[in-house]
């Protein structure tokens, strides 16, 4: 792969604007922030962060790829998934989507859904980004045929009103700002972002408040051994409640979510004693996740223990677990390959396919790196999840 290019002048200014703004947080913070909400203003500062700027993201041209951008099969197999889910709760049930990325997984779902008569009522996008929510407006205006694209409605908030249907999300919770740990003396500290003296963002630990230090101690009853001394890693303690905010008043139905992570005993191993926090620019790992604020993704891995615990805590059933692998084959991979080949207009585009399929399946890609657990109440979603349930190693 090519070096990284710096970022070009109006990119660093950008970035500048920003480093500006979090410096102000940081002096009002009295010299520091937690690192959770300087992720937060990396990702999701109006205007600013990565995530609420125009820049291209998603794709070739941008600094990552998701399962989606890959092709259409992805989301062709999620259709596959939860379409008899939405025809048991019948012709009012609902579809939201967390973050709808460039709009390329409702625009194959959709047509999916319609083809298997499982369309839902309404297709809601939740998502937050006022620049994303304009593409993806632009792409399934551009894509669908009007009566599909009229049943897509975008949110800046969770539904209010009480709802039946589905709730998926792929690669939501990686880029939900984390707060990071370590242990001092055997004392739980929170990393917090503070400048040194000529500005730049450094490292620095502050006692841990009574919900994060809860948080640490819970997950440390169930490993192995303590955290030693100077372990630094990432939890989540507002995962559930967030889950249930994003949930709002689901009745029946069910929650799917594709991402990448390990059960809680592997993500806590002591070799990983630095924790699974990044940065991407252009397809490129980042070493340094201060650098270049607004320019580059952060992300952490997910522990899919925590969200099965917030999933069931929230009232659902735990529904299944498995790789991204399993979980796409169990639910008609082959035959959506088989499909889109037969219609593909030549042999350029069946090779395009078949890498698609080895880069959502093989190990050394999203296979096994990537899983995907899901949720129900009131419907039967295990189904989905009856090749290589792994549920047994959370």
């Amino acid at each position: 792969m090519p070096a990284l290019p710096p970022p070009d002048a109006q990119a660093l200014a950008h970035s500048e604007r920003l480093r500006d703004l979090i410096q102000e947080q940081v002096f009002a913070g009295g010299g520091s922030i937690p690192f959770s909400r300087f992720m937060e203003l990396c990702l999701y500062a109006p205007g600013l962060g990565y995530y609420s700027a125009g820049a291209t993201k998603f794709g070739a041209a941008g600094d990552f790829v998701t399962a989606p951008e890959l092709g259409p099969l992805f989301a062709a197999c999620v259709a596959d998934a939860v379409a008899p889910v939405l025809r048991e709760l019948g012709p009012g049930a609902e579809f939201l989507e967390l973050g709808g990325g460039s709009g390329a997984f409702a625009e194959v779902a959709l047509k999916r859904l319609l083809a298997l008569d499982a369309l839902p009522a309404r297709y809601a996008i939740l998502e937050p980004s006022a620049d994303l929510r304009e593409r993806q407006r632009q792409r399934l205006a551009e894509r669908l045929n009007p009566l599909l694209a009229d049943l897509v409605e975008w949110l800046e908030a969770p539904p209010e009103d009480e709802w039946n249907g589905v709730l998926f999300a792929n690669e939501v919770i990686d880029a939900l700002p984390t707060p990071r740990f370590t242990l001092r003396d055997g004392e739980v500290m929170e990393e917090h972002v503070a400048l040194d003296g000529e500005g730049r963002f450094i490292r620095a630990d502050r006692p841990a408040d009574a919900l994060l230090a809860a948080a640490v101690r819970h997950v440390e009853s169930q490993l192995e051994a303590p955290f030693a001394d100077g372990y630094r890693s990432e939890l989540l303690p507002q995962l559930p409640y967030w889950l249930q905010a994003v949930i709002g008043r689901l009745r029946d139905g069910a929650l799917l979510f594709v991402d990448y992570g390990y059960p809680r005993r592997e993500y806590y191993l002591p070799q990983r004693r630095d924790g699974t926090l990044r940065a991407f620019r252009r397809h490129h790992l980042v070493d340094d996740v201060y650098a270049f604020p607004g320019l580059q993704d952060l992300t952490a891995s997910v522990d899919f223990t925590a969200l099965a615990e917030g999933g069931t805590g929230a009232g659902f059933d735990l529904s299944g677990y498995c790789t991204q692998a399993s979980f796409l084959l169990g639910n008609g991979l082959p035959a959506r390959l088989a499909e889109a080949e037969a219609k593909a207009r030549d042999e350029a585009a069946r090779m395009k396919l078949r890498h698609e399929v080895k880069q959502l399946t093989l190990p050394t890609e999203m296979g096994e790196r990537f899983q995907a657990m899901g949720f129900a109440r009131g419907v039967d979603f295990g189904a989905a999840f009856l090749a290589g349930d792994l549920a047994w190693r959370l």
